[in-house]
């Protein structure tokens, strides 16, 4: 009888090693990096695809320009019948519309709801239909929404914590952009400075795990190799540096339109009483006639990119490339069909890039040469406007070229379009997108009755919880702080509790009030003036 007593122990013992490694950060970690590695492989389904999808259209309209118009009366038919299942789609699922990163940042701030199933497989077929058929929209969202889907779903499974259940969303959100670019640094940051704004050293283990196994993956089938082989790109010289800052002030004055343009073509649909299921059609019409006569402005805009530097154009037609891929852009957003940004907004910037640096040249203020890096530049500061945010611009742009030589002029321009971009009170896009989802999809998240979340609060140098006493905080009624991260260690909460700037609170409040008390406890630990 002791032999079995032994393997019971012994049993136990390795269960409870089990139990006490999956509940540590460093399980949580690994994790992080299953995730990574799942969303690459989903990301990559959606990128190969996309190709399939852009080569196809490429190729039916090569055919219907010799073709009779019996087959044009059949592809606008067909064109007519993706759009409203387009519509149909995101009327029955509204968290699929658009780049779906607002619906990120709605769900890690309690105010909306992921569910993977059925809205996962839904954002890759209408993102690779609305894209494929070729409305202006980009890959890059879609696959920040798919990698956090991937998360959701291993969340089913995993059942971890509710403090810990962000990570892996925002994990998967990472390792999405990672693989939809091949930059991971760029997925890491763009998921600290834009989804959290804030971060826990736990926080960026998780996002730089995830977004290295994506990246892994995505490299795998696409190459080492930067998206954009920019390899004629020579350093730009120190006195170019104002026309570097002039190029980042016109940026953020022409991502604040792009912006205004995508809010204005939301508003353009119901005002001409479009019924939703239609509007995607609508748009997908408006791709026919381009798809002959300006076939650059359709599709992502990553061929439109290439071509840029590889063809010299008049400045006469970068000027019109420019104007519709701006306005179609918007079209094909504010129709409410899934597809993101990113592209349309980096082909406008390289756009912009290159005609300031085109008529610099032309001037004799800057050399010919470097229309090229005005154009890198551009994208960046493009970004920088749009997004504002200037790190994950710059990083970003530096993985998608794979150079160093214009790391300086990159964060010059980056730092002048944000700076700009608050001159003009230019509000970042994705919050305004949220504000705009939240208002018209007032059902989008729906709590749970009785249920208890766990929000996880910053606390930065200056904010109104620094330095305090835990008693002496005047708390929302409703929620009850019950833990405090400090570095590595782990603290039970009292009334003398002193809380310290760059502490994590860990606060329990019910479901259905989780919305409205994270964005005040939020307000509170923020920086005095940046609330």
């Amino acid at each position: 009888m002791q032999p079995k007593a032994t393997t019971r122990g012994g049993n136990s013992s390795i269960r409870h090693a089990l139990a006490h490694w999956y509940g540590s950060r460093l399980g949580i970690f690994f994790q992080s990096i299953l995730i990574g590695v799942l969303a690459g492989v989903v990301v990559v389904i959606f990128r190969l695809l996309l190709e399939d999808a852009d080569r196809f259209r490429i190729r039916a309209y090569e055919y219907l320009r010799e073709a009779a118009p019996a087959y044009l009366a059949g592809w606008v038919a067909l064109v007519l019948a993706v759009g409203l299942f387009l519509g149909w789609a995101c009327g029955k699922r509204p968290m699929i519309r658009g780049s779906g990163i607002p619906q990120i940042k709605g769900a890690l701030l309690r105010k909306m709801r992921l569910e993977w199933l059925p809205e996962l497989p839904l954002k890759i077929v209408t993102g690779v239909l609305g894209i494929g058929f070729g409305l202006s929209l980009g890959r890059e969202g879609p696959s920040v929404q798919i990698g956090a889907y991937i998360g959701k779903s291993v969340l089913g499974v995993a059942r971890r914590p509710a403090v810990e259940r962000k990570y892996l969303i925002t994990s998967g959100a990472a390792a999405g952009l990672a693989a939809a670019f091949n930059a991971p640094l760029a997925g890491v940051l763009f998921a600290l400075e834009e989804l959290h704004k804030h971060f826990s050293p736990l926080l960026l283990a998780c996002a730089m795990g995830a977004s290295v196994a994506g990246d892994f993956v995505a490299s795998h089938f696409f190459g080492l190799g930067p998206a954009f082989d920019f390899h004629q790109i020579v350093p730009l010289p120190l006195p170019m540096l104002p026309w570097v800052v002039l190029l980042g002030a016109l940026c953020a004055g022409m991502g604040d339109l792009f912006k205004r343009s995508l809010y204005a073509a939301q508003d353009l649909y119901p005002a001409l009483r479009i019924p939703p299921i239609l509007r995607p059609a609508a748009a997908l019409l408006v791709s026919v006639p381009l798809g002959f006569y300006l076939s650059d402005v359709t599709g992502g805009g990553h061929a439109l990119i290439e071509t840029l530097w590889r063809e010299d154009l008049g400045i006469g037609l970068l000027a019109l490339l420019l104007a519709g891929k701006l306005l179609f852009s918007a079209l094909s957003y504010g129709s409410g069909t899934a597809g993101g940004i990113f592209l349309p907004l980096l082909a406008c910037g390289a756009l912009t890039g290159k005609i300031f640096g085109m008529l610099l040249a032309g001037f004799g203020l800057a050399p010919p040469e470097n229309a090229l890096n005005f154009m890198i530049l551009g994208m960046a500061a493009f970004f920088t406007g749009v997004v504002r945010a200037p790190v994950t611009g710059a990083v970003l742009i530096l993985e998608m070229s794979g150079n160093f030589n214009h790391f300086a002029s990159l964060i010059a321009s980056c730092l002048v379009a944000f700076v700009v971009g608050d001159l003009i009170r230019s509000k970042p896009v994705y919050d305004v997108l949220l504000e705009r989802l939240l208002a018209r999809n007032p059902g989008a998240f729906r709590p749970v009755h009785g249920r208890k979340v766990v929000l996880e609060i910053p606390v930065a140098e200056g904010s109104r919880l620094s330095h305090k006493l835990v008693r002496d905080v005047s708390w929302p009624s409703v929620c009850l702080v019950v833990g405090v991260e400090r570095g590595e260690d782990q603290i039970i909460p009292r009334g003398d509790t002193k809380i310290h700037p760059g502490d994590q609170l860990h606060v329990l409040v019910d479901e259905e009030d989780a919305a409205e008390v994270k964005e005040s406890l939020l307000g509170m630990g923020e920086r005095a003036g940046e609330a």
